[in-house]
């Protein structure tokens, strides 16, 4: 008498969700994961900005920013077009470079401006992080920062900022869990 496929797989599932979960010190600060560039990458966005820009010189070096999800996120994303409990986004910022070797136009991505997370707790509520440079560890940004207030009101799936993952955006319309007002 063994084990169903479906137990067994709901099993495998929350094993990994769990080996993959977000990691706190005892006083509840995020260790920054170091292989968080082995997640799955979501996307990058060039010159982005939600507010006024901070960086004068962002139009001539504009900073890159790269999104990675936990693998078992992303799985259970696909399947339902949700984030589970315990889902963790690391955001990359980098600056920008356009000439360098060989290059003769455009930008590439050089040195570490910051890294930041944003954490699902269970029950469904989502927390921010600032790493910076450092390893580590980050206490929980207040949620009185404007990160809680933009990321509510414009994420277009859990908080989250679908309409910026390509990969992603077709699934959240498919599985119907897509914001109407998301832009």
């Amino acid at each position: 008498m063994g084990i169903n496929r479906l137990a067994w797989a709901t099993l495998f599932f929350t094993g990994v969700v769990a080996a993959q979960a977000p990691q706190f010190t005892a006083n509840g600060q995020l260790l920054k994961p170091d292989n968080y560039r082995e997640w799955v990458f979501l996307s990058a966005g060039l010159g982005m900005t939600y507010g006024p820009a901070a960086n004068a010189d962002r139009d001539s070096n504009p900073e890159f920013d790269n999104v990675f999800v936990t693998p078992a996120a992303y799985r259970a994303f696909k399947q339902t077009g949700q984030w589970p409990d315990k889902t963790m986004f690391v955001l990359e910022v980098r600056s920008s470079e356009s000439h360098g070797s060989i290059n003769h136009g455009g930008h590439f991505q050089s040195g570490l401006v910051a890294i930041e997370a944003e954490v699902k707790k269970p029950g469904g509520q989502w927390t921010f992080y600032g790493f910076g440079q450092s390893a580590g560890p980050a206490k929980q940004i207040p949620t009185n920062a404007s990160c809680y207030q933009c990321h509510g009101q414009n994420g277009a799936v859990d908080n989250t900022f679908v309409q910026f993952y390509p990969t992603l955006l077709s699934i959240a319309k498919e599985k119907g869990t897509l914001r109407g007002d998301a832009r």
